[in-house]
């Protein structure tokens, strides 16, 4: 085993039981896993129980632990045996049957690498910004429980995203801390020679040396690439200085280093991957360097190399709207794509084409999410509803194809629900539905939190609320100190919100779109439903404005000056520094997840899903996730399941919310039976455990992305790549005879006859030069009143007299829709190639 670098002092000298000591305490430390089990806590608790309490970090517990304290230990046989339980405990997760290895899914599956600009595992690797690196975290701990084999390929900040800091008058400020790789939970990786690695990069004028560290995540590797070396200028020292930091070449840069130098890695590791999953378009240039690998390796084109790689490539898009896509100016992508262009075998302008809508415009920006689309066989959006939005957005993509077929699909995001729950609720959950419920179905999850009784649920809450408070207490006290606040001001904010009154959480990033300040619409009317004597309310507010944003930063003003009055500073915080400690201290102990962002712009949020398993329910617009959760036994629901860019539709909706909250959620809540106890309150929330809880966990997100995306893309590469690629180089020459023909195809008119079977169509169709095989000819109908479309294949028949490569096709439809509701098309066929996906040629009948 590989001892981590801050414990080399540690091995010099020491007889062999101390070294054994340290090498199992590094393997614990080393393993992110503590970040959601919770088997060592009181392992490091023993060891250091100050320090475990300040920063809940085995690392910085390892960092810190003397000599002489280490020989104390082991002359404990006390810690002897916590330290062999809680070793053991490891290997047993390490080695025992998975849900993967349970359903073979390995004869067919040998790897997925997992590229994303961010992760956000925890607090001791701070590498992300918000949601999008927080559910990459949680994926990769989810696909380490069911035995996945994954691997996550990101970039090593040394900044990584801002801390928060509001001045006296509520203004944020950002403090960017430092990332130092010599105190994180990560450790170099070891080159084939036994060196340390280094991934090569070719950019103007000089060569970027990226070294590689490994963060262990249960049985997952995390691979992160770092710029920051004395083999690098100190300008190219930066370029892995901030997360999204910079202007757009640095943007540009990071996007390279993570795309090119990414499957560099994956190739100097000799890692056998067969799906690419890319997490947003930041990591799209990774698409082109597989193609170039296997161009090298097999001797192909890059057209072949990629009609071959591009089947094992996965797109999820998180973007609700086209301007959230990274561009670039066309004249950067060519200071750095000019050569790359050149070893790819292509023209410069053919490979800016990727990344426009309009290969031929030279003006146009280059698109990576466009680039991601067209290199990836599959693309997904991330709940039902951001699916078809990403159809309407991509839709330019596909021309003249109907919205609905625009090849979209989607995987609703999920949670790793440990990762989240309280200690009270995991102990809950494990009593009613065992220590592995989490890995099970959905069904048996549901019965054992349907049988839980109310007094032991309302217990839950109250024991939840109670930390929360004091959590937050503690943290509104260490602020006000900070910014120099006097003895008296603190002692009030440690007697700030009540353990026994309904707590409304929100917190989330603050922009505009997502309306942070619609409860502030009517202060007064907010205040009067906070403070009102006999049914109290209390909230608690969270999050981050991106520095550039002052209309985010005005948001989080309104709130802290709207806290600071004296009527409501008892019923009201904000907590500076939202962050994914605090996140998971707020959404174990409220009542209710507030969320009223502006439909349809929530891709997905994830935010409200973590209050599930803690028993808090959501009052949430009908957008994202929730536009396909709710149900009015599980929740309430903010707006109308419409969109709206009419003037006034906020002020409805902030209307709607102070309703909601004063007629239903406030009275509910307080309705109490002679024991104290909220009947329907409790029955709703239940409802809401069982049957969310499962269903939006990141265990069936993973599910669904292994047998609905991984599994059919892994045997498309499989079938292109046999054959010393005769598939691949086969799809290529369809493509192109297709292309250079398809201008030629025409249609005749369409004949409609009635018959018994129902209605027969006849068109005469003049292919051309194109061969027969290489279309279908379809009759098609949009779908009209709910019902979905109908396609039917119709049948070639009798040659057309007189005519070159023309034929009569056929096809029958039963009589249900009208007759005009039908028009014939011709669109490419091959029974290997997905269509519209990798080609979006279509002629309809005029």
């Amino acid at each position: 085993m590989t001892i981590s670098r801050s414990m080399m002092r540690f091995t010099d000298g020491l007889p062999p039981e101390l070294e054994s000591v340290v090498e199992a305490l590094t393997d614990l430390a080393l393993d992110l896993r503590w970040t959601w089990s919770h088997a060592g806590d009181a392992l490091w608790a023993f060891i250091e129980p100050h320090l475990w309490e300040q920063a809940e970090n085995p690392f910085v517990i390892l960092q810190n632990l003397t000599r002489p304290r280490l020989e104390e230990l082991n002359g404990n046989p006390s810690f002897r045996e916590r330290l062999q339980h809680v070793v053991a405990a490891v290997e047993e997760y390490r080695t025992q049957t998975t849900w993967f290895d349970e359903t073979e899914h390995d004869h067919v599956l040998k790897g997925i690498a997992y590229f994303s600009m961010e992760f956000g595992l925890g607090e001791a690797l701070p590498l992300y910004a918000g949601g999008l690196g927080v559910l990459a975290g949680d994926y990769l701990k989810a696909v380490s429980d069911l035995g996945v084999p994954v691997v996550g390929v990101g970039l090593m900040y040394q900044e990584g995203y801002f801390r928060q800091v509001l001045d006296d008058s509520g203004w944020q400020q950002e403090i960017y801390s430092y990332n130092d790789s010599t105190s994180m939970p990560i450790r170099p990786t070891q080159a084939h020679n036994g060196g340390w690695l280094q991934i090569p990069i070719e950019f103007p004028g000089r060569t970027v040396y990226l070294r590689v560290w490994e963060a262990r995540v249960g049985r997952v590797t995390l691979y992160l690439l770092d710029s920051n070396t004395p083999m690098n200028s100190p300008a190219d020292q930066g370029i892995t200085g901030k997360l999204y930091g910079g202007g757009q070449e640095m943007r540009l840069i990071q996007e390279i280093v993570l795309g090119i130098g990414g499957w560099r890695l994956i190739e100097s590791l000799g890692l056998e991957v067969e799906v690419c999953h890319l997490n947003e378009g930041h990591a799209a240039f990774v698409t082109l360097e597989r193609a170039r690998c296997y161009q090298e390796r097999n001797g192909v084109d890059f057209h072949e190399a990629m009609w071959a790689t591009r089947a094992g490539n996965v797109f999820t898009t998180h973007t609700p709207v086209a301007a959230g896509f990274d561009t670039f100016e066309p004249s950067l992508l060519a200071k750095y794509g000019r050569q790359y262009a050149r070893n790819l075998g292509v023209a410069p302008e053919e490979l800016l084409a990727l990344g426009r809508k309009n290969g031929h415009d030279p003006h146009e920006p280059f698109n990576m999410a466009y680039l991601a689309t067209r290199t990836c066989t599959t693309i997904n959006g991330v709940s039902r509803l951001h699916g078809a939005v990403s159809r309407q957005i991509f839709e330019d993509l596909y021309p003249r194809w109907p919205q609905h077929e625009v090849p979209v699909t989607h995987v609703t995001n999920g949670i790793h629900v440990p990762s989240w729950d309280s200690p009270w609720a995991d102990e809950l959950w494990t009593r009613s539905c065992g220590k592995g419920r989490w890995m099970g179905s959905e069904q048996a999850l549901c019965e054992g939190v349907t049988d839980i009784d109310d007094g032991t649920l309302w217990d839950l809450c109250g024991r939840e609320r109670s930390d929360f408070i004091h959590h937050a207490r503690r943290r509104l006290a260490l602020l006000l100190g900070q910014r120099g606040g006097d003895a008296e001001a603190v002692a009030v904010a440690e007697q700030v919100l009540d353990p026994n009154v309904l707590t409304l959480g929100f917190a989330r990033r603050f922009a505009e779109y997502k309306r942070p300040n619609l409860l502030l619409h009517d202060p007064e009317r907010l205040m009067r439903i906070l403070t009102n004597s006999e049914r109290p309310v209390q909230i608690v507010v969270a999050g981050k404005a991106h520095p550039a944003d002052d209309t985010g930063k005005r948001f989080i003003q309104e709130w802290a000056r709207f806290v600071a009055q004296p009527r409501v500073r008892r019923h009201a915080v904000f907590l500076e520094d939202y962050d994914i400690a605090l996140a998971q201290e707020m959404v174990q102990g409220v009542d209710v997840w507030v969320n009223n962002p502006r439909r349809p712009w929530e891709a997905s949020g994830t935010s409200g899903m973590k209050v599930l398993v803690n028993g808090g329910m959501n009052l949430s617009e009908l957008d994202g996730w929730w536009a396909e959760a709710y149900s009015p036994e599980l929740g309430w629901a903010l707006g109308d399941g419409r969109e709206h860019s009419e003037p006034g539709w906020d002020a409805q909706e902030a209307e709607q919310l102070y309703r909601l909250l004063e007629e239903q959620v406030v009275p509910m809540f307080y309705d109490r039976d002679a024991h104290g106890i909220p009947r329907a309150w409790l029955a709703r929330m239940r409802q809401s455990m069982a049957h969310l809880t499962p269903r939006f966990s990141t265990n069936r997100m993973v599910r669904e992305y292994v047998e609905r995306l991984y599994i059919p893309a892994a045997g498309l590469l499989q079938q292109r790549a046999a054959q010393q690629s005769r598939l691949a180089r086969e799809l290529y020459q369809w493509e192109q005879s297709l292309r250079r023909h398809w201008s030629g195809i025409h249609m005749g008119g369409l004949e409609v006859l009635e018959t018994p079977a129902g209605r027969e169509y006849t068109v005469p169709v003049y292919l051309g030069d194109i061969t027969p095989g290489h279309i279908q000819v379809q009759l098609y109908a949009e779908p009209v009143q709910g019902e979905t479309d109908i396609c039917e294949v119709m049948r070639q028949g009798e040659a057309i007299p007189g005519a070159l490569n023309g034929y009569v096709y056929h096809g029958t439809v039963p009589a249900g829709r009208a007759a005009g509701d039908f028009t014939p098309r011709v669109v490419p066929y091959h029974p290997q190639a997905k269509v519209p996906n990798e080609l979006a040629l279509i002629t309809w009948q005029h």
